[in-house]
């Protein structure tokens, strides 16, 4: 089954702070504690403990910067597809009981002041820009290596003439409906009783202000058409269908919002002579019958120009040659791969009559004869086909 988002695991957006990231796992680590499943059946209690364990995997890796960094522009690849897992409530830090009530009811419910507090905090509405997707293709010796290349993007970038705000001027004034909040309360009878939710304010769209005249430039939305070039650079050991990411450089949020991301999708050329397999490359060698029997040596095409290899006598086909750390490096930094040489060899298609008689000469030598041993070896390699 496919890892879930780090992110939806926790519930936050890839914008949230540290603070915002660690407060979702204290509430998803509480709401899934063994401590909270009493009375619950035993696939309840197990789906609980899994989801317990995800969420602290989720934030031993959104929690370090580094690993965090390498998971927003790789994904699970880029942290080695799992994390370390967290544990009990020593990792959690210090957290009063309004955090605990939220983590049980959620955050539909505003403050009920019988645990220490008062009412919710504001939140207030940021837009966020949509993201932008491009596609890069790259060779081999790019992969390898790494390479920096340029976007000329055509995008939504803030307004100039208003800074973003949408107004002409920058005038905006507290919305008059939620008082700068951006939330208004509503009660409802439930089978619990009357219950307070929270939404956004309808009349300000939950920025908790209104704009007094609109910028005449980008119509009160605070963001215009332009262009920008935008450098990114891609790491070595990227494969093709990898999607990487820029924080923050997609289209501009309205009325000085959140900026979307880039999302860059990695294609790869085909090289005329090597296959990729993950880290590895792919050389089928076909060698002439005299090089086969007698030895010699072959050039084999690396990233890096040519190079050469032994053969031994009595090479048969299907012989497997390995050139160590001739492949590509790990997109995590660890170990690179082999060339790996796939041995065949040619038989000729047509003989001159003075060959034909050669070949003749050698069909009944023992030597041309293969043995037990090199059958079996034969049998063995074809036998791993299917297994």
């Amino acid at each position: 089954m496919a890892k879930r988002d780090y992110y939806e695991v926790l519930g936050v957006d890839k914008s949230a702070t540290a603070d915002a990231i660690k407060k979702a796992y204290r509430k998803k680590a509480i709401q899934y504690h063994p401590d909270k499943q009493q009375g619950k059946t035993e696939a309840e209690k197990k789906e609980a403990e899994e989801m317990f364990k995800e969420a602290a995997e989720a934030y031993s890796v959104l929690s370090d910067p580094d690993k965090k960094a390498r998971y927003d522009q790789f994904g699970h690849a880029g942290v080695g597809g799992a994390a370390g897992g967290g544990g009990g409530f020593s990792d959690f830090g210090d957290f009063d009981l309004n955090d605990i009530f939220s983590s049980v009811f959620g955050q539909g419910f505003g403050g009920f002041g019988g645990f220490g507090g008062g009412g919710g905090r504001a939140q207030q509405t940021r837009y966020r820009g949509s993201d932008l997707r491009v596609k890069v293709k790259l060779n081999l010796q790019e992969i390898s290596s790494g390479v920096t290349k340029k976007f000329k993007l055509k995008k939504y970038v803030q307004c100039t003439h208003c800074n973003g705000s949408g107004a002409e001027g920058n005038a905006t004034e507290t919305c008059p409906e939620c008082k700068g909040t951006g939330r208004v309360i509503r009660t409802q009878q439930s089978i619990f009783g009357m219950m307070r939710t929270e939404t956004a304010c309808p009349n300000c769209g939950g920025e908790g202000k209104v704009i007094k005249n609109k910028c005449n430039h980008c119509h009160g939305d605070g963001i215009v058409m332009g262009e920008e070039v935008v450098e990114v650079n891609i790491p070595a050991g990227v494969m093709g269908g990898m999607q990487l990411s820029m924080r923050g450089k997609g289209n501009a949020g309205k009325r000085n919002g959140v900026n979307g991301d880039l999302l860059i999708l990695v294609e790869e050329e085909a090289h005329p002579q090597l296959i990729r397999d993950e880290n590895d490359l792919v050389y089928n060698l076909l060698l002439d019958i005299p090089t086969a029997t007698l030895g010699g040596s072959a050039e084999i095409p690396t990233i890096d120009g040519a190079a050469r290899v032994n053969i031994e006598a009595g090479t048969q086909p299907g012989k497997v040659l390995r050139l160590r750390g001739k492949g590509l490096p790990a997109v995590n930094g660890y170990g690179r791969g082999d060339i790996v040489v796939n041995v065949s060899v040619y038989i000729p298609e047509t003989l001159s009559k003075e060959e034909k008689k050669q070949m003749e000469n050698f069909k009944n030598s023992d030597s041309f004869k293969p043995s037990t041993s090199i059958k079996e070896q034969i049998f063995r390699r074809f036998k791993k086909l299917f297994d």
